[in-house]
């Protein structure tokens, strides 16, 4: 890597502004990097780069026609945490491919052709390893690169940006056997950095305003020289899933695991 730069106290996050409308095919990583340099910012040392999930799709061609965004959005689903109508349809919390709980599965209809819907990057970390790879050789420094989307928060109104895709960047700062300012033990705290990142991001970015790109400058300490720091990692899936279902789902499995109970008994009973 080139000479280190470093970078200011603080945290300060810049739009980069200047990346074109993305076609798949395009050469991501080149586009960015003419985008930093032509919006007269100097990638630095320790630098992150948060890009939206959206221009990823676009060039890596996940744009789909799909005049049923139902369809795509069950063709992307692995597991149906929960479901409900409301009066403009349905509303889908799922498990897609990338193994993300989340809404419609990351079909989004919105900044692409009618008739066409786009769909998640297939592997969020591998394409974020690929921007870093690029983008690190062409300014000679150590950069992070996350890949961010929009989610929702169970228990919270509205939605902010989350990572689904980093490259190094240390997505969580696991404090758990420190202490407090107090002298407490922390036993599990675990800081998502990445998420914040990409939440803070948001903020200049937008979903309006057609700027897909933020650098965040003041956070080296998060940067490695791994690129093998997948955003994966901040899925809670499985055995730790606490909520596995939404509340209807649950009681109806539990209904039918009662009944199923009740008549194997009732078989059993008949037998004796």
């Amino acid at each position: 890597m080139g000479e280190s730069q470093q970078a200011p106290a603080g945290l300060a996050v810049y739009a980069v502004e200047g990346i074109p409308e993305i076609r798949s095919g395009d050469m991501l990583g080149v586009i960015v990097g003419d985008a930093i340099e032509s919006s007269g910012l100097e990638a630095l040392e320790g630098d992150i780069l948060v890009v939206t999930s959206k221009i990823v799709s676009k060039a890596e061609g996940r744009s789909l026609r799909a005049d049923d965004r139902e369809d795509a959005i069950t063709a992307e689903t692995v597991r149906v945490v929960a479901s409900r109508a409301h009066p403009g349809g349905i509303t889908r919390i799922v498990e897609n491919r990338q193994g993300i709980v989340q809404a419609a599965a990351g079909v989004d209809a919105s900044n692409t052709p009618a008739g066409t819907v786009l769909l998640l990057p297939a592997d969020p970390d591998a394409s974020a390893r690929a921007l870093a790879t690029v983008l690190r050789a062409r300014f000679g420094v150590r950069l992070g690169i996350l890949i961010s989307d929009t989610l929702g928060r169970a228990w919270r109104e509205g939605q902010t940006d989350a990572a689904i895709g980093s490259a190094g960047v240390t997505v969580v700062d696991d404090l758990r056997g420190g202490v407090d300012a107090h002298g407490q033990l922390l036993e599990v705290t675990q800081i998502a950095v990445a998420d914040e990142i990409a939440a803070a991001t948001d903020l200049v970015k937008g979903k309006a305003t057609g700027v897909p790109v933020a650098l965040v400058r003041g956070l080296g300490r998060f940067v490695v020289e791994s690129l093998e720091t997948p955003a994966r990692a901040l899925n809670r899936t499985g055995p730790t899933d606490m909520f596995r279902l939404g509340t209807d789902e649950a009681l109806a499995e539990g209904h039918a695991a009662g009944f199923a109970e009740g008549y194997a008994a009732g078989l059993a009973a008949g037998r004796e």
